[in-house]
């Protein structure tokens, strides 16, 4: 996959009244784009996306109305207020003053990923609602991009999973039901020994669902969903475990720095590697040295 760009948003941020503070642009994340920027007031209407608009307001109360071929009744938008667009869907917007926003264009195959059975997850259109959660990780995000380094990548792609999960656990519809005769079928086990090998091989580097689903032969979504019909869990939530697994035998043998550990697991740094660690095994990774 070619990396997330510019020309994957609606168009906001290609207006001249758009003024950018940083973006990913060049960073190779293939999964979403990251903007933040100050935008002057404005009244537009912008083409349908591949990917699903999250538009973070960073200060306000601003009006704004929103709509297709029409724009509907003005709304003020509080600092922490969202903005939500799904793929594939025109808008009409007028921001009725200044703002400072973070934008993230997430790929819509990592919003389908999410999905437990073959209905497809639509983002809802939004605007004002508030997610204390979906605001971290929008912040989150941008802190990635402001203190880049190579070695954020596997963070920054925890992030998007997070972010993609919480989109379509709170703010998503389903559509389309098609429910497989005989019910959803999980990966065979020709198949599950390629993404295995794929893992043990790659555990310590950045393993995207497209990584996973290509060593299958299968589609990111339909890969999704039979990875977790095949194993219980969600393809991210496995390799997670499974680093968590790698992890703990190297830190109680106390021959390795701990910073050492969490890169060899496929961990961004030590910082990272420390709230998964208390997350699975309800300890630190300090604790599990001390015990030998």
């Amino acid at each position: 996959m070619s990396e997330v760009g510019l020309g994957d948003t609606h168009g906001i941020l290609a207006r001249p009244g758009v003024r950018p503070v940083r973006t990913s642009a060049g960073l190779g994340w293939e999964r979403l784009y990251v903007s933040t920027q100050r935008e002057l007031p404005y009244r537009d209407a912008f083409q349908g996306a591949g990917s699903n608009l999250v538009i973070l307001h960073l200060d306000g109360p601003v009006t704004v109305r929103r709509g297709r071929r029409g724009l509907m009744a003005a709304q003020q938008v509080p600092p922490g207020g969202l903005f939500l667009h799904p793929a594939a869907t025109e808008l009409d917007v007028e921001l009725g003053g200044y703002l400072n926003t973070v934008h993230v264009y997430l790929s819509d195959a990592v919003l389908q990923a999410t999905a437990d059975d073959d209905r497809l997850v639509r983002l809802r259109e939004e605007f004002g609602s508030t997610d204390p959660l979906l605001e971290q990780l929008v912040l989150a995000l941008d802190g990635v991009v402001r203190r880049w380094e190579p070695s954020g990548s596997a963070y920054a792609d925890q992030l998007t999973l997070m972010t993609a999960a919480q989109l379509a656990r709170r703010h998503s519809v389903r559509q389309g039901v098609e429910e497989p005769a005989g019910g959803l079928v999980g990966l065979s086990d020709l198949q599950f020994a390629a993404v295995r090998e794929l893992i043990d091989s790659r555990l310590s580097e950045p393993l995207s669902l497209e990584d996973l689903a290509s060593a299958a032969g299968l589609g990111v979504s339909q890969f999704a969903r039979r990875f977790k019909a095949r194993t219980g869990r969600p393809p991210h939530r496995y390799l997670v475990r499974l680093r968590v697994e790698r992890a703990a035998p190297l830190l109680r043998a106390g021959s390795m720095p701990i910073a050492q550990v969490a890169a060899a697991c496929g961990f961004s740094h030590q910082e990272h590697l420390t709230p998964v660690i208390r997350s699975h095994l309800g300890t630190t990774p300090a604790a599990l040295r001390r015990e030998g």
